[in-house]
């Protein structure tokens, strides 16, 4: 799969169904570089990382998590650098490591079949809480390059993160669009509170987890489940 080049300073490794890999985001500053999420296992994030070579990118000296779903974050004992997240996302990721480190991890298997593809072949599964935590908000500069990490009420999890690019007019928002999981209803009250959060942005454009780039108005829309 080829890297895609959504601004001057930010690229997208796109989403894949079948295993059901999130888009894995770069951004490039002029001292430094950040990804906005780890992926679903070390396979996922080394072909990341393959992308990133070929196009002459440095590795990400930083990954922020968008929340703590295992597509978005059982790759981080894998990845380049230092990992960032919320305090709700590392409690999370502690709480199923702690499940599957007493049961196994064949309750984690049988969650889905795109697991079992992703951990086909027996590929251990390596769960690990983020170096770094934040609370609330942080600003970043890459060098000539700010970001805004947050946190924001979603109807998927409690622990979404946001990430906005300003410069770039582009913010990232995980899956925080989505009803919660297994079921997939969606919280009203808490989609309007997400919608709110996205429309307080300069952002002009918005890359959701599992799907490609779309317009602020696009994902409004999205989030409260109104037509097109």
């Amino acid at each position: 799969m080829k890297l895609e080049r959504l601004t001057e300073r930010i690229w997208y490794y796109p989403f894949e169904p079948e295993r059901d890999r999130p888009n894995l985001a770069y951004i490039r500053g002029d001292r430094w570089s950040l990804a906005v999420d780890a992926g679903h296992s070390d396979a996922h994030i080394a072909e990341f990382y393959s992308a990133l070579e070929a196009e002459g990118l440095p590795l990400p000296q930083l990954t922020v998590l968008t929340h703590w779903h295992w597509d978005h974050t059982f790759a981080m004992h894998a990845v380049h650098g230092l990992t960032l997240a919320n305090a709700a996302t590392n409690r999370h990721l502690r709480e199923i490591r702690e499940k599957v480190e007493k049961n196994g991890p064949g309750e984690f298997l049988s969650l889905h079949e795109s697991i079992r593809k992703e951990y086909a072949g027996n590929r251990p599964v390596i769960i690990v809480p983020s170096d770094l935590e934040f609370s609330g908000e942080m600003q970043l500069d890459c060098g000539n390059c700010p970001v805004r990490i947050f946190q924001a009420v979603s109807p998927h999890t409690d622990d979404a993160t946001l990430v906005e690019v300003p410069g770039e007019k582009v913010l990232f928002i995980g899956d925080a669009n989505s009803g919660s999981f297994p079921g997939w209803e969606k919280d009203h009250a808490l989609a309007e509170k997400l919608a709110e959060a996205v429309a307080s942005t300069s952002a002009e454009t918005c890359l959701e987890g599992h799907w490609t780039p779309d317009s602020r108005e696009g994902t409004l829309r999205d989030i409260l489940g109104e037509e097109g």
